[in-house]
C-alpha cells in the first residue's frame, strides 16, 4: 500500500487527478470505479480541467459507481446519478451510455446482480477511485461482523445518516437504505486509490493504516490489495505520526 500525503487538499485532488489521468492515457478504454461525497469533487473539477485542455480523453472510458441510495430516482437532487452527472459527466466528452450507476429502485436486489454482472462483461475494473467513511466504510459497506462480496443492499448506520443529513433537508430524508458495491466488489479491482481530506478523517486514516484489518473498518481491506494507493493532506494524515 503506497500513502502520498499532500499539504492542503488542492494538492491531494491534483495527486489523485494526475493518477487517473495517467490511467487514461494508459489504457483509453479503462474502467474506473468512481465514488461520490465530498471527497472526490476537487478531482473533478481537475479531471474536466484536464479534458478540456486535451491532456485526457474520456470518449473511450467506461465507468461504474460505487453506489447509490435506495428510493431515490436519478433525477432525484441527492441521487449519485445526477451528482455524477454535475460534477463530472456534463463536463468530459464521455459517452452517458458507458456511466453506471447503481439502480436503487424497483427490484433493487435484481439490480444489484445486474451490476456485478455487468462489471464482469465489462471486463473488470482497472482503477477504483474511493473515499473513507468517518466510521471507515468504503462505498456504502459499513463496518459489520464480516465483509461484504458483491453488490447489494446496505442498512445504512446512525453515523453515517448523520454524516450524510448535510446534503438533504433534515436526517429523516436521509434514505436507510443503499445499493453498493461489495468489498469484494472493490477489491477485484486491478488498482485502488482512495482519497481523504480533512482532520474528521484523520481517525479512519489512522485506524485503516495502524489498526487490525478487520470487517469492523471495511477500508483496512485495503491493506491486502496487491495496487492499492491512498492519498491524504496533512490534516487526514495528522495522526499518522
Amino acid at each position: 500500500m503506497q500513502i502520498h500525503v499532500y499539504q492542503t487538499p488542492e494538492l491531494a485532488a491534483e495527486a489523485a487527478a494526475t493518477l487517473i489521468a495517467s490511467e487514461i492515457l494508459a489504457k483509453p478504454n479503462a474502467v474506473i470505479g468512481l465514488p461520490t461525497g465530498s471527497s472526490p469533487v476537487e478531482t473533478y473539477r481537475r479531471l474536466a480541467r484536464m479534458n478540456r485542455d486535451g491532456v485526457v480523453d474520456f470518449s473511450k472510458v467506461t465507468t461504474f459507481n460505487l453506489d447509490e441510495y435506495v428510493g431515490l430516482k436519478g433525477d432525484h437532487p441527492q441521487s449519485y446519478r445526477r451528482f455524477m452527472n454535475e460534477n463530472l459527466f456534463d463536463h468530459v466528452n464521455i459517452d452517458k451510455e458507458n456511466t453506471h450507476v447503481p439502480c436503487g429502485i424497483g427490484d433493487v436486489e435484481a439490480n444489484a446482480v445486474a451490476y456485478e454482472e455487468a462489471i464482469a462483461a465489462a471486463g473488470g475494473i482497472d482503477l477504483q477511485f474511493m473515499g473513507i467513511g468517518r466510521n471507515g466504510h468504503i462505498g456504502f459497506n459499513e463496518p459489520a461482523d464480516a465483509y461484504t462480496d458483491v453488490t447489494g443492499i446496505i442498512e445504512l448506520t446512525p453515523s453515517t445518516i448523520d454524516a450524510n443529513k448535510r446534503f438533504f433537508d433534515s436526517a429523516d430524508d436521509v434514505p436507510r437504505k443503499a445499493i453498493s458495491m461489495g468489498v469484494g466488489t472493490i477489491m477485484r479491482a486491478r488498482k485502488t486509490l482512495l482519497i481523504a481530506t480533512g482532520s474528521d478523517k484523520a481517525e479512519a486514516i489512522r485506524t485503516l493504516v495502524k489498526g487490525p484489518v478487520s470487517p469492523k473498518l471495511p477500508a483496512s481491506a485495503l491493506r491486502m490489495h496487491a495496487n492499492a494507493v491512498i492519498i491524504l493532506d496533512a490534516a487526514a494524515a495528522s495522526l499518522l505520526d
